[in-house]
């Protein structure tokens, strides 16, 4: 064995050759994705493709347990990176290697794998972790909601945080395997197509694949005693519906309700293409919330939607997102018009549909109904701020832009638009701004006035722009207006994001 002397100038050089040029650009990932919203939600630094969740829960005890992994792509050179996450993490591995990790802030596990990861790396995360998630809250709520039989995580911006790891904000969709064993007797739902069941020593495992991208909030997870109906549209898509098997008086009507999903899917696709996903469908668990939400392909609905007797003009509002805001999801929370002023025209729709009032009256309606100091007016759908995120306005005023931009392009160009948007970005994130610019594309009309009077303008617009929404200003002023027959029905799903 020979040893080579080497002189301390030479060792330096030679160290210095070792390292990287590029060591001192590994730089930590960002703990927020940059929302002006929230900017604490998702993180930088990385791009997630796919979860598989592997969990086992127990409902008499709340216990959850699971194994996480996660597919991902750095986006920078990555010292450090963070996930949103509340429960309790026992080991963590990158690339297979045991990586540090610390709880960081009021929703964040720290993680720093043992060697820095370069730009461009395809990185596998492993988390292993336990926890009751309804004994953990951040910013002094919870999303997590037990009920009588189970749990369930639904809720609008962030649910992830109780029962996953993730990068929690739109931007980042991601394909899904979620994987729940439940004891006998109890069942798993969550989004898709369930792949397969088995049961073993007094548990049974339900496995779930979401294949086309997802945003982690429209990521969900029923546990609780359901009667489960199966069917197919007659468009083809296949449909999967659950009800809890405690909703007590409200059971009639959420079946006569979330039953005719495949129905109102194959209505819908005529207005906005083909069905984006590979199923359909929706569950009622027995929770004592008042909202409903557009889960992809398995829309949450509460009891409470029903209390009433039935209610399509909900199930038509939740489906319409499986379009706008499911397959094409908004790239910051400041863009929820385009998820919720959508959803809402297509309530008008149905009700032009089932012959209980046109579109146009039901702006003229909306119009009349607020007059020019009621707050209505203060609220901008195209940019509300986060505490009005879900206010009335950016529903109904946002409803009202639809209308007007009906108006302003014509039926042939509005109706292009409204189906060709889909899939112009289907299965990504555009913006308030990407809608204005594909709207001028199709219809060959500058728009700018129009949405900023619609959209952003704090303020009830003038007659002149109101009579391109056909309002009849004589009746408005004496507060003649009668409303349409399905308002009424309409106004029942108004709590659909709220407790």
């Amino acid at each position: 064995m020979h040893r080579r002397l080497i002189a301390p100038g030479a060792l330096a050089a030679s160290l210095l050759l070792a390292i990287p040029a590029s060591a001192a650009s590994y730089t930590p990932g960002a703990p927020g994705i940059g929302d002006a919203y929230y900017p604490a939600y998702g993180n930088g630094g990385y791009d997630v493709s796919h979860y598989d969740l592997r969990l086992t829960y127990q409902p008499a005890t709340d216990q959850l347990e699971g194994t996480a992994t996660l597919l991902a792509t750095t986006t920078q050179d990555l010292s450090r990176f963070d996930l949103d996450f509340l429960l309790d993490v026992s080991e963590v591995r990158v690339n297979g290697v045991k990586a540090s990790f610390a709880a960081s802030g009021e929703h964040e596990v720290q993680i720093t794998p043992a060697k820095p990861l370069a730009k461009g790396t395809s990185v596998t995360v492993v988390v292993r972790y336990s926890g009751v998630p309804s004994t953990k809250s951040a910013y002094g709520f919870s999303t997590w909601h037990r009920t009588p039989d189970g749990a369930v995580a639904a809720d609008e911006p962030e649910s992830a945080w109780w029962w996953y790891p993730s990068n929690d904000h739109p931007l980042d969709k991601a394909t899904y395997d979620v994987s729940v064993a439940v004891p006998d007797g109890t069942q798993a739902i969550s989004n898709g197509t369930l792949q397969s069941t088995s049961s073993r020593l007094g548990w049974t495992r339900y496995n779930w694949r979401s294949n086309k991208p997802q945003a982690t909030y429209l990521t969900t997870l029923a546990v609780g005693k359901f009667d489960i109906t199966t069917g197919t549209s007659e468009g083809g898509v296949p449909v999967v519906n659950a009800y809890s098997k405690d909703l007590g008086d409200n059971d009639g009507a959420a079946r006569a309700s979330v039953e005719r999903t495949g129905e109102l899917v194959d209505w819908l696709s005529g207005y906005f293409g083909p069905y984006p996903f590979s199923s359909a469908g929706g569950y009622v668990p027995n929770t004592t919330t008042g909202y409903a939400l557009e889960t992809q392909t398995r829309v949450y609905y509460s009891p409470r939607q029903f209390a009433n007797g039935s209610n399509t003009s909900v199930v038509v509002h939740e489906l319409a997102h499986q379009w706008y805001g499911d397959d094409v999801s908004l790239k910051g929370w400041k863009d929820i018009w385009i998820n919720e002023g959508f959803a809402r025209y297509a309530q008008w729709l149905w009700s032009e549909h089932e012959g209980e009032g046109t579109t146009q009256e039901l702006a003229d309606y909306v119009y009349a109904s607020h007059p020019a100091d009621d707050s209505f007016w203060t609220v901008a759908p195209g940019d509300p701020g986060p505490d009005n995120q879900f206010d009335i306005a950016v529903y109904d005023r946002g409803a009202l832009a639809v209308q007007a931009l009906r108006d302003e392009v014509g039926d042939d160009a509005f109706f292009a638009i409204l189906k060709g948007w889909p899939k112009e970005h289907a299965y990504g994130n555009a913006s308030v701004a990407d809608f204005r610019e594909y709207a001028e594309q199709v219809s060959g009309t500058s728009l700018a006035a129009l949405f900023d009077t619609w959209l952003f303008q704090p303020s009830k617009p003038a007659a002149p722009a109101a009579r391109s929404v056909g309002v009849a200003s004589a009746a408005a002023a004496k507060g003649a207006v009668v409303p349409p027959k399905s308002w009424k029905r309409i106004a029942a799903t108004d709590t659909v994001h709220s407790d």
